[in-house]
């Protein structure tokens, strides 16, 4: 009796199938303005219990693995293209929105999560947690592709931020599910969760998660550049050293009480810096692996979905995806950024660019795997969320962004570059009193001063590429950058 290999080869078929015919609709997917992630998670449920496909799946254990480790190899990788420089405009605010942002977030959701869905206080909560945070793979991936090269402040921002909330929004939903299961099974009076046991917890989360991570990083570095480049040039190899690394850093922080998600995306981000040309020859396998975590990942959360019973929570759903896109969001970057003196065109783009990936939906199954009662509508809600997000937000991210005018222009384009910086290019370091007198301009009080330092105080920010100040009847603007300092400002006469 000859061996049936029907075991390996039905399951590779179907798993490969659904894989190649996703992608093939994502490239044409991509050219009219939709997600290629958006193409997975619709894939999934398509294949699924209700969809064509029939496929029976309801293995939460396996999703919750797959989704864990793709979400560390994406922010492992996410962290490998953040540059240091970066930091300078984005760390400040990235800090903020991940953590002010993600409570202001949560708690809004919530409110809005227990008047629409009739949830008890602690449950409404813990789905405002689970749908909070921006996610690293639907940000990196979506800004990529959009086309667009936005300000540093508000790329910096962005990025930073969506590999930095993840884990607030981690430690957030641990610890509502504590709430609500301490509010379920002992709710008499004077049950509950000791606060300092809820503070304690988040130093060690995120103590833990920044020091290993930052740690791992120097060590990976050094390790790197030891090794050398190899036969091969490296890439290949080099890379999978990295993520091997990367999923040891992630399970261990993990292990030891600390957020593996930090760990990880602060290890990507030190190892990328220290060791920039030795990374860099990797980066595009680094890209691969990504880019196989994100499709593994969105079509086995697609299969998980059952829309028979979607529909049943279907508009109130839809109603704490709008609150938390029009009012949650832009009320929480708004309380982050405008005092950063951020121009209310970057808040408004940055507020509509929340976008929500695999994150919530990853998040939807923690509860599932904790036991806390009605835990299904937590991952029927975070679904519709993600779908809206990516359907609204993650199609019309180009078109925003040219619409509140947060795109540079491309330098080839001379037309849109004098519209957007003028005429006159002018050395920053011309006094600015000089500059006054040839244009008749009205003097500054220090007419010694460089144009670049004016401009740069003027502003009360960290300068980047595209901002601008008005000088009497003349807008400078920085046009280029080197080092931390204005190089070039462009002047527009009025």
């Amino acid at each position: 009796m000859a061996l049936s290999l029907d075991f390996l080869t039905l399951p590779l078929l179907i798993a490969a199938g659904l894989v190649f015919v996703s992608v093939l609709a994502g490239v044409f997917s991509a050219r009219a303005g939709f997600s290629f992630l958006l193409v997975f998670l619709v894939a999934g449920t398509l294949a699924g219990v209700d969809g064509p496909g029939g496929l029976v799946f309801d293995d939460f254990r396996l999703s919750f693995v797959v989704g864990n480790v793709a979400l560390a190899v994406i922010l492992l990788d996410g962290g490998l293209r953040t540059d240091f420089t970066t930091f300078r405009t984005g760390l400040k605010p990235s800090l903020l929105l991940a953590t002010l942002g993600v409570l202001v977030s949560a708690g809004v959701t919530g409110a809005a999560a227990w008047w629409l869905l009739d949830l008890s206080w602690p449950l409404a909560l813990l789905l405002g947690a689970i749908v909070g945070s921006t996610d690293a793979a639907a940000v990196f991936s979506l800004l990529k592709s959009s086309g667009v090269k936005l300000n540093e402040r508000v790329a910096a921002t962005l990025e930073i931020e969506s590999g930095m909330n993840d884990p607030m929004a981690v430690y957030l939903t641990l610890t509502f599910i504590g709430v609500a299961l301490v509010a379920t099974t002992a709710p008499v009076a004077g049950a509950g969760l000791d606060a300092m046991q809820v503070l304690r917890s988040l130093l060690l989360q995120f103590g833990w998660g920044a020091a290993l991570g930052v740690a791992s990083g120097f060590a990976l570095a050094e390790l790197l550049k030891r090794l050398g480049r190899g036969e091969d040039g490296g890439g290949g190899i080099r890379a999978l050293l990295v993520v091997s690394a990367g999923l040891t850093v992630f399970a261990g922080t993990t292990w030891l009480g600390g957020s593996g998600f930090l760990a990880v995306y602060a290890m990507g981000v030190i190892t990328g810096n220290r060791a920039r040309r030795l990374v860099r020859s990797s980066l595009s396998a680094m890209d691969g692996y990504a880019w196989l975590m994100q499709a593994s990942m969105f079509l086995l959360l697609g299969l998980l979905v059952t829309p028979t019973e979607l529909l049943r929570t279907l508009w109130p759903a839809l109603g704490v995806s709008l609150v938390l896109m029009l009012v949650a969001r832009p009320l929480s970057v708004w309380l982050c950024l405008a005092p950063l003196r951020f121009e209310r065109r970057e808040i408004a783009f940055i507020s509509w660019v929340g976008l929500r990936g695999a994150v919530p939906i990853v998040l939807a199954v923690f509860p599932v795997m904790a036991g806390v009662p009605g835990a299904q509508i937590f991952f029927n809600v975070a679904f519709v969320v993600v779908l809206a997000s990516l359907l609204l937000q993650g199609s019309t991210i180009a078109w925003s962004a040219r619409r509140l005018g947060v795109v540079l222009p491309d330098p080839e384009d001379e037309a849109k570059t004098r519209e957007v910086f003028g005429d006159f290019v002018l050395d920053a370091s011309v006094p600015v009193g000089q500059l006054c007198a040839f244009y008749g301009l009205p003097t500054p009080p220090k007419p010694e001063q460089s144009v670049g330092d004016w401009l740069a105080l003027t502003l009360h920010r960290p300068p980047v590429a595209g901002d601008s100040a008005h000088l009497g009847h003349a807008e400078l603007s920085v046009r280029s950058m080197a080092g931390g300092r204005i190089r070039q400002v462009g002047i527009k006469l009025e």
